[in-house]
């Protein structure tokens, strides 16, 4: 299994589920790579340095590592915009893998936009910020300007490779387990979710999908634990097709 982590600060704030989710598929038999991207975490270089066609290099890194030390089937397991880079490097294979893939970002435009929002936000309580928003920002990225935000130094190759990410499981071969966090007693996918899969599985992708009751663990200020998206992972993996 190797794992796709999310963006930025969300990263930080999943550390710990994304642990225990190892954790749990390496006592179900899965040896498990969770590696940080360039720029990320223990990994070598700045954030500044990374672009988004490096951590496409990065992944395609770690699945040969996998290849070389393993025998058994490989799979991607992707969490937030890690969703979007492990499909992007899924369908550079030769053999396409099963995805796992936890709250899936489905637009990296959508995903960057409220990146950018912490920018404007900033800019507003310090008296400053643009009229045009967020559009601003991008053009800034287009003429090839680094941007600071939320304290990360972001790249023009790294935001812009993010900003043209978008999840597409058309016609995807593989089996694709699909697991998002909802509140409340009957948890349900994100409406942009359901119409997507909709259309997916009547092009005849083969994807699970599955809502468990938990919190926002990658966007919450204290680190929390949904033991529930943990546990959904391996029985879903269990309850596959040999």
């Amino acid at each position: 299994m190797l794992y796709a982590h999310p963006f930025a600060e969300e990263l930080n704030k999943t550390r710990r589920m994304a642990s225990l989710g190892a954790r749990a598929l390496a006592a179900d038999g899965w040896a498990t790579l969770a590696l940080d991207l360039t720029g990320c975490g223990d990994s070598t270089g700045d954030f500044g340095e990374a672009t988004w066609e490096r951590w496409r290099e990065d992944l395609r890194a770690g699945w040969d590592w996998l290849a070389a030390r393993f025998d058994g089937p490989r799979r991607l397991w992707g969490l937030r915009a890690g969703c979007l880079l492990a499909a992007e490097v899924a369908r550079t294979l030769a053999a396409r893998p099963p995805l796992l893939f936890w709250q899936p970002v489905l637009s990296g435009k959508q995903h960057l936009g409220q990146f950018l929002r912490l920018r404007l936000a900033r800019e507003r309580i310090d008296g400053g910020g643009s009229a045009d928003g967020t559009q601003a920002l991008r053009e800034e990225f287009t003429v090839g300007r680094a941007l600071e935000i939320a304290g990360y130094e972001v790249s023009p190759a790294l935001a812009l490779g993010l900003d043209a990410a978008e999840l597409d499981l058309e016609g995807y071969p593989e089996q694709v387990h699909w697991l998002e966090v909802a509140t409340g007693d009957s948890p349900d996918l994100v409406p942009a979710a359901r119409a997507k899969l909709a259309r997916w599985r009547g092009g005849g992708a083969k994807i699970q999908s599955r809502a468990v009751t938990g919190v926002a663990f990658w966007q919450t200020v204290e680190i929390t634990e949904c033991p529930a998206l943990v546990e959904a992972t391996v029985v879903a993996l269990a309850q596959e097709s040999p």
